[in-house]
């Protein structure tokens, strides 16, 4: 088809039959301010799928990229770029405006026969030297997320069954932007770190395959791959890089080199009114993880196949094996470098494949990662010969082939840009229902306590009287004049003296003899005495008879 002939037939039909209605009509249309338009040359684009030729770009099923999944691969193998839609890329040369513009305009003159399309993305250079992503035109027009003065298109071109489209010119127009807008674009830009956010990453392999940007995959390759054609660098190019950190530290800042894993039009860091598809899920969950562990669009992806992990990552194998020492797909963090405002320099390794990133402003320092050749990095401060580009990461000056003027000393510098918010780390899960009542059961009813037992009053035993008179006791206990006995249990005797007045002169006690040394008491006379039990000694008053 051809939409500039359609557009022209039906307004030459339009004119025929309303005559100066629709002069009068198109009045405003001339009268009002037109845009800058240009026809960019498509012998100038380059990209794997298109062939150009005769002055005419036109579809190429042999190079093109994005073959149809198969079904019986497995889980690495099924999240290939592009999906099931053979596609052709031509990126074309940008072109630089005189005013700034966030509206791009695009007029295909192109022969599309029935299953396939010819559309076209626009992206535009920001203030800060990187580029805004590709913005798929939507009705022939493209709104850019911000006020740009270099503008660049990208032709896309797909078939789905033997058709080949065709595309003999291209004109872009670019609409002026409004006072607010060109003085935003003018004004000072605050530094922003890029977005970040923690996804799941699992290892690409296809070793010997083509990624959806024409790059011929080889051992040991080192690229990632992400679920939007919005952030796809052309092949050698590194536009669009990230900087993937694993648990252990280590980083890689790689290019964005494929479409996938799962979807190819999930751009999920971007916010929610923004994204392409799945405007539902919030800023940073991709569609694959909400599908995996809600079950979002039925559990499916944008093909209708069940994700096997919640992928929103492809890291080749020498980024995930050699670079990050991963062992098995793991939760990494991802910062999307294109989409922060810091000042972004290109590496030049003069023909190593990365240069290495320090963990300290010093020759000789531990590695902490690597840097692919030709990425850019963000510059945050120098120290010495050094580039600090992240948080105790650093880069050797000379791994650079330009850096701006204006990049501070890292002594005076701020300690970093205005972080961007804090990133979903964990999965956002739906609220639970309500807890369903349970059924009434029937349950067996507790007896009541019982009341304590009391033991019956006891009786006290009585003996019954013993028969026949009762025997008399011993006769009572006589004791020496002066004692008595106090108690009759243990037969305890206690003498009462009587009060001794005077003491006779001392002579011979019986049994000793007089002048001679003290003899044995006599048996006989011993304990007769109350007084003297052991002696034998009585009172004085008590004389020598036995009383």
């Amino acid at each position: 088809m051809r939409r500039i002939t359609r557009t022209g037939l039906r307004g030459v039909g339009l004119l025929a039959a309303t005559g100066a209605l629709c002069a009068v009509a198109v009045v405003p249309a001339v009268a009002a301010e037109p845009g800058a338009s240009w026809q960019p040359e498509l012998s100038g684009g380059s990209g794997p799928g298109v062939v150009v030729d005769d002055g005419g770009a036109r579809f190429d099923r042999a190079t093109a990229v994005g073959a149809p999944a198969d079904e019986s691969s497995d889980a690495e193998a099924s999240a290939d770029p592009v999906g099931v839609v053979p596609t052709g890329l031509l990126t074309l040369e940008p072109h630089t405006l005189d005013a700034p513009t966030r509206e791009v305009g695009s007029t295909l003159v192109a022969d599309t026969p029935p299953g396939s399309s010819a559309t076209m993305d626009v992206r535009g250079r920001k203030p800060g030297g990187g580029w805004t992503e590709w913005i798929p035109a939507e009705g022939d027009r493209a709104e850019l997320p911000e006020t740009v003065r270099e503008v660049q298109g990208r032709l896309v071109l797909s078939s789905t069954g033997t058709a080949s489209p065709s595309v003999r010119e291209v004109t872009l127009t670019a609409e002026p932007a409004t006072e607010s807008e060109a003085d935003a674009e003018s004004g000072p830009q605050a530094e922003a770190a890029p977005r970040s956010y923690s996804v799941f990453a699992t290892r690409e392999g296809l070793e010997g395959g083509t990624t959806a940007n024409g790059h011929k995959i080889a051992p040991r390759d080192r690229f990632v791959a992400l679920p939007s054609r919005r952030a796809l660098s052309a092949n050698g190019k590194t536009d669009y890089s990230v900087k993937v950190c694993a648990p252990n530290g280590r980083c890689a800042i790689a290019p964005v080199w494929d479409i996938g894993p799962w979807n190819t039009k999930d751009d999920y860091w971007n916010p929610s009114n923004e994204r392409q598809m799945w405007k539902d899920l919030p800023q940073g969950l991709p569609q694959a993880a909400a599908a995996f562990h809600d079950g979002h669009n039925g559990g499916k992806d944008q093909f209708d196949r069940k994700p096997a992990n919640p992928a929103g990552i492809d890291l080749g194998d020498g980024i995930f094996w050699d670079v990050l020492g991963l062992k098995d797909n793991s939760q990494v963090q991802v910062d999307y470098l294109w989409t922060g405002s810091q000042r972004l320099s290109a590496v030049e390794t003069e023909g190593a494949p990365d240069v290495q990133i320090l963990a300290r402003p010093e020759a000789g320092a531990e590695s902490v990662g690597i840097a692919v050749d030709a990425t850019e990095v963000p510059v945050q401060c120098t120290e010495g010969d050094f580039v600090r580009i992240g948080d105790e990461q650093y880069l050797p000056s000379s791994a650079f082939a330009q850096l701006p003027g204006d990049v501070p000393g890292c002594a005076a510098a701020p300690p970093g840009p205005v972080p961007y918010p804090a990133p979903r780390t964990t999965t956002p899960r739906r609220p639970r229902p309500p807890p369903v009542p349970l059924r009434p059961t029937s349950r067996r009813r507790r007896a009541p306590p019982r009341p304590p037992r009391r033991a019956p009053p006891r009786t006290p035993r009585t003996r019954p009287p013993r028969p026949g008179p009762r025997r008399a006791g011993p006769p009572p206990r006589r004791t020496p004049a002066g004692s008595r006995v106090t108690n009759r249990s243990t037969a305890r005797t206690t003498a009462r003296c009587p009060t001794v007045t005077a003491r006779p002169p001392r002579g011979p006690s019986p049994g000793r003899p007089s002048g001679g040394p003290r003899a044995r008491a006599d048996p006989a006379v011993a304990g007769r005495w109350p007084g003297s039990p052991r002696t034998g000694r009585a009172p004085a008053s008590a004389g020598t008879g036995s009383g």
